[in-house]
């Protein structure tokens, strides 16, 4: 599909009535201050193809409020969701509008790992049928792991294509008298989600995405042998005194703010860190990606088929008070132009096969939208999806009793338990 194509929608909406348009487009998003100026700026360019007006509205409240104001009936014609359990929610209680036909596939065919986004953005509606609901757009990547290449460089290490390589890494630079991994899980009352992402990314690496999301949703119950299997491949990286700065003992007291720091050290305390790609913000003033730090994919394994799998999370629109403009804006969203205004400003990664990644004013961010678009399959950060007592719960303090000693088929156990226990 040519880029003349995308416009197509936006330009025949706007032709259609003119360029003056009565309707104002009101949009409710999480996103202030800097986001609040960048998701404005994509905006204005859909005010410029569209002839609609928009009025936006961020908050710090955004996931309390939204369902006040449906409940209410005084919801926008566009709501912004952090994560898609909320939206699911309002979808089945009738608060959403499944979005224009042909969406879905539209999705498919333009998004990297496109059933994906399809799969995360359906949800059963009032009537107990399946629409697509959600619009993916502006995407986080956690599937990373960062390492100084310097520090590669002078040990002859070369950054690994595939888990076994990685292993394989991991075990060199033990017999070569390294440290391969900084771990660390402590953030005060969430100590231990960090250890979330690795299970998280290393059941997409060894079960297929449904096994993952029958995990997320419980039909698998926590404690299947595929899950513990997951446990203790975190394990075979977080519990061996050799391979982690400090020995396994320190990963549950290591601050995950200040985990990463030891890849700076002279000599280097640990050569990688697993971590989302938010991290810079805790690396040594002055850091200069690309060249004092950089990151590769956190690999799948070559022998099992899986694809490359990706872990991430990302902000969903959806239409909460359906109109005209509501869905000229949707449209708005499928062109790449909408994509490439926040590309060339900060913080934005997006699955769309079709922008121009030379658009982006950091080569960081055009190296992780490369993963992005690499990926044959995307899914949510599970803890987010499950219920908060587990997900933000008994997950989080399971990782811990497991790095402290406890057996993964005894933590899994007790996860199920306590999933049990809401049920």
């Amino acid at each position: 599909m040519n880029r003349s194509t995308f416009f197509a929608g936006a330009a025949a909406l706007a032709l259609t009535a003119g360029m003056a348009r009565a309707e104002t487009v009101t949009v409710f998003g999480p996103w202030l201050s800097n986001d609040q100026e960048d998701v404005e700026a994509v905006l204005d360019g859909f005010t410029e193809a569209t002839g609609f007006d928009y009025a936006y509205v961020g908050s710090d409240s955004f996931e309390q409020q939204i369902r006040i104001d449906a409940e209410a009936g005084s919801a926008p014609n566009i709501a912004i969701f952090p994560q898609p359990g909320l939206a699911a929610n309002m979808a089945e209680a009738g608060f959403l509008t499944p979005l224009p036909d042909g969406t879905a596939d539209w999705v498919k065919e333009n998004y990297a790992a496109g059933q994906s986004w399809v799969d995360l953005g359906t949800y059963a509606g009032p009537d107990g049928k399946d629409s697509l609901y959600g619009f993916f757009y502006k995407v986080d990547v956690k599937s990373l792991v960062w390492y100084v290449p310097e520090n590669f460089e002078d040990a002859g290490y070369e950054v690994p294509e595939t888990m076994e390589e990685l292993k394989a890494l991991t075990q060199q630079i033990v017999d070569d008298g390294g440290t391969p991994w900084c771990i660390g899980l402590g953030s005060g009352g969430a100590t231990g989600w960090p250890a979330t992402d690795w299970v998280e990314d290393l059941m997409l690496r060894t079960q297929p995405p449904e096994v993952y999301d029958e995990w997320v949703s419980n039909d698998m119950p926590f404690n299947d042998p595929k899950v513990v299997q997951a446990i203790e491949e975190f394990g075979w990286f977080a519990n061996n005194d050799d391979f982690v700065a400090g020995g396994r003992g320190a990963v549950a007291t290591t601050d995950f703010r200040d985990s990463p720091k030891g890849l700076f050290a002279v000599p280097p305390q640990c050569y990688m860190h697993h971590q989302a790609s938010f991290i810079p913000s805790f690396f040594p003033e002055d850091t200069v990606m690309g060249e004092d730090a950089d990151f590769f994919y956190f690999p799948a394994y070559e022998g099992k088929d899986l694809g490359t799998p990706v872990l991430g999370a990302g902000t969903l629109w959806a239409i909460t008070n359906d109109s005209e403009g509501a869905e000229a804006l949707i449209e708005y969203l499928k062109t790449p132009e909408a994509h490439e205004i926040w590309m060339a400003r900060q913080g934005f990664l997006t699955p769309h096969l079709g922008v121009d990644t030379s658009v982006f004013a950091d080569p960081a961010l055009k190296k992780m939208n490369d993963i992005l678009l690499d990926a044959s399959t995307f899914r949510f950060d599970a803890s987010d999806l499950m219920p908060g007592a587990v997900g933000a719960g008994s997950f989080w303090t399971g990782m811990v009793d497991y790095v402290g000693g406890k057996d993964a088929q005894q933590v899994a156990d007790e996860i199920q338990s306590s999933w049990d226990g809401l049920k």
